[in-house]
């Protein structure tokens, strides 16, 4: 198992891009969350097993589709905290 935090720059914000995200992860049995920050990113953080979650990293960082830009991912690895489901947050 590993867990990462991202963030996620580009057209990511009001494009359904935190749903996308939840998509993807639910299909590939992620758990953790995503969720807007102020500056105009979005904030991943995910655990899963460590292929699948590479998997995961490199789908989140090519993602070109409809309104959804991706530019830029931040990957920061941190310690494994058990999350039992994605969700999207709203604080």
């Amino acid at each position: 198992m590993k867990r990462v935090s991202m963030i996620v720059s580009g057209q990511v914000q009001g494009v359904g891009f935190r749903y996308y995200v939840q998509d993807i992860a639910e299909d590939m049995r992620i758990m953790g969350w995503v969720r807007n920050l102020p500056d105009g990113t979005v904030e991943i953080d995910a655990e899963g097993k460590t292929d699948v979650l590479e998997t995961f990293i490199r789908t989140i960082s090519h993602t070109r589709q409809g309104a959804i830009q991706v530019r830029n991912v931040q990957v920061q690895e941190k310690e494994v905290c058990g999350y039992s489901f994605f969700t999207i947050r709203r604080d």
